[in-house]
């Protein structure tokens, strides 16, 4: 069991993050750098997909492979560092979620100051934001100047929607190595599905209705109401046959969707809505 299994579909990323963990090991080991393949680590990364694709999953699977303390091939799963990471529970791993629509400066001044101490227990001290377009313009200030001069044994982990502006400042960008996800396939979303014990036929249907999205998938896999709301939606355009059948389908369509945001495993994706649509409208304006 590795660290990689759950970051589906996204082979040449993870080959990246498999270098740059070795190369953390391999300078931990020898922190004046020889035998370090050059580039391989880096002090900030920014990890960019679209909803679905699995950055905060990526991003936390590279924490817990840079904390890894097995001899062997980083990431292993099943060490105390890569428990402890995955878990959320490893004490020089700090992860910024934000609970509301930004993430203060005071916040990050907060977490900043934490990341320069030297680690407690692992090897690096590693901050991970989960949603860096959540950013305040004067959390961003405080972040860059930590990104411009990290500690030496610190790694900075960001996910963003995408390298716009708005979603993450140009100049925070500029000193981050790029990690691009895509939609993961069906058929590896299905192979997931089975690893955790839900047979071939269903794993394929649910990976193809999920459209890529990990998450997605597993509801309509666990969830029966889940898999109703969609059937129900789907037989909608039969029943298209009069006026009175369009006002009420569009009443379903307003419940259909509010339930579906209810679920509780949509509410970063409902934040991270909701921040699309407030960058979309100052876009508008410009």
């Amino acid at each position: 069991m590795s660290v990689w299994d759950d970051v589906v579909g996204q082979e040449p990323s993870v080959a990246v993050l498999r270098d740059a963990a070795r190369a953390a090991r391999d300078l931990h080991a020898d922190p004046s750098g020889r035998g370090v393949k050059p580039g391989a680590l880096t002090h900030a990364w920014l990890f960019t997909g679209p909803p679905g694709s699995g950055r905060s999953v990526a991003a936390r699977a590279f924490a817990a492979a840079l904390q890894c303390v097995q001899d062997g091939e980083p990431g292993c799963g099943e060490c105390s560092g890569c428990h402890t990471t995955l878990t959320r529970s490893h004490p020089d791993v700090h992860a910024v979620v934000p609970e509301g629509l930004s993430i203060s400066v005071a916040e990050m001044r907060s977490v900043v100051a934490t990341a320069a101490r030297l680690p407690a227990l692992g090897r690096w001290q590693v901050v991970l934001i989960e949603d860096a377009d959540r950013l305040t313009e004067q959390a961003s200030n405080a972040l860059l100047k930590a990104v411009e001069e990290p500690p030496s044994r610190t790694v900075f982990l960001l996910c963003a929607p995408s390298t716009h502006p708005d979603d993450v400042s140009v100049t925070i960008r500029s000193r981050c190595r790029l990690v691009s996800l895509r939609i993961p396939p069906a058929d590896a979303v299905a192979g997931i599905l089975q690893r955790s014990g839900v047979d071939a036929d269903t794993a394929r249907w649910a990976a193809a209705a999920g459209q890529g999205h990990v998450g997605r998938s597993r509801r309509l896999v666990r969830d029966l109401e889940a898999r109703e709301r969609r059937a129900a939606v789907l037989a909608i355009p039969a029943s298209l046959t009069s006026l009175q059948a369009c006002v009420d389908a569009a009443d379903h369509l307003v419940r259909a969707a509010e339930d579906e945001a209810a679920a509780p495993n949509d509410r970063a994706e409902r934040r991270r809505g909701r921040g699309a649509a407030d960058r979309t409208g100052r876009r508008w304006h410009r």
